[in-house]
């Protein structure tokens, strides 16, 4: 591990632990906000424990550099220098902002990592007797835009005071992706990858002839409304703001903003699962859908050869042609 390394590393406790009867082990730990699983075959308990071990030192780097909540990271740092110069950035850092670039011009906009600004101001877990006004939330929109981000080889640099970049629109579903390509350097055919109900599975259980994935019933948290069965190689991921949301005056705002208008997203959704090759596809597809509405967002999905989803709204469920294959029958 290099200094920089070190400097953004951020220690969490993990458990390792064995499931004989499934014929596979699981690492869980707690990080980038979510309770994270790695459910496992491997060849024996040393490959298991080296495995896990590489598990949660990456993910402890990659959050300890490039979340938005430590002050410690670089991504705070960039934050911070907003307004003044430019600052030195390195080849990882360039290629995820290089990441950004396509994100957002494949999603038409909709994923902007500059939207730090809106998401802070529309903050949910913010103690509020209002919400803001036209002139606030135009003031706010004036330091959004990722076309405003200035970079150069090396470097990076925020040019107005109050700008923030924010990693959250893809970062969760990129260091799942991430561990899904370490198993395979350990030898590790067989995984499910769990960070948060963004998933990405290897292979099939010892125990069954696929992964059994459940999906939240977002009108009633805390139980399913169906299953998914994923074999061979593929990824899940939802996005919803039925947990975490804010009232006012008896309408609900979700954390999830519309970059367009500058506000949450109230268009009757409640959450859209997304079934594709990488769970950085399917976590892209499946919150900037949400944002578009069934409709736009539908039109969007079947766009991207393979991929598949299901929007959940609060009056109907709206599937792609070829959801149903995916779906687990009782």
């Amino acid at each position: 591990m290099t200094l920089d390394q070190k400097r953004y590393c951020k220690e969490f406790s993990w458990r390792l632990s064995e499931e004989p009867q499934r014929g596979l082990f699981r690492v869980e730990f707690l990080a980038l906000g979510t309770r994270c699983s790695v459910l496992f075959a491997a060849m024996n308990g040393e490959v298991a424990q080296e495995f896990s071990q590489a598990v949660t030192n990456w993910v402890s780097s990659f959050e300890g550099k490039y979340s938005r909540f430590l002050d410690t990271s670089l991504l705070s740092e960039i934050n911070r220098q907003a307004g003044r110069g430019w600052m030195a950035i390195d080849e990882e850092t360039e290629k995820l902002l290089a990441l950004c670039d396509e994100l957002h011009f494949s999603t038409r906009g909709l994923l902007d990592p500059s939207a730090l600004p809106l998401i802070q101001l529309w903050d949910y877990r913010r103690q509020r007797d209002s919400i803001p006004g036209p002139e606030e939330l135009e003031t706010v929109r004036a330091k959004v835009g990722w076309a405003k981000v200035e970079r150069r080889s090396g470097e990076i640099r925020l040019p107005e005071k109050g700008m923030a970049l924010d990693f959250g629109g893809f970062g969760k579903e990129y260091a799942v992706d991430r561990v899904a390509a370490l198993a395979q350097d350990f030898g590790i055919a067989d995984a499910l990858i769990d960070f948060g109900q963004d998933i990405h599975i290897l292979g099939t259980p010892p125990d069954g002839p696929a992964w059994h994935i459940g999906l939240e019933d977002p009108r009633r948290p805390g139980s399913t409304w169906t299953g998914l069965a994923l074999a061979g190689r593929g990824a899940v991921a939802t996005s919803g703001d039925y947990l975490r949301n804010f009232a006012h005056e008896g309408v609900r705002y979700g954390h999830i903003i519309d970059a367009r208008t500058g506000q949450p997203v109230r268009n009757g959704m409640l959450a859209v699962s997304v079934v594709a090759a990488s769970c950085l596809e399917a976590g892209t597809l499946s919150t900037v859908s949400f944002v578009a509405g069934p409709k736009e967002g539908m039109a969007m999905v079947e766009a991207n050869f393979g991929a598949e989803a299901c929007f959940v709204g609060e009056a109907e469920i709206h599937q792609s042609n070829q959801f149903y294959e995916y779906m687990v029958q009782s």
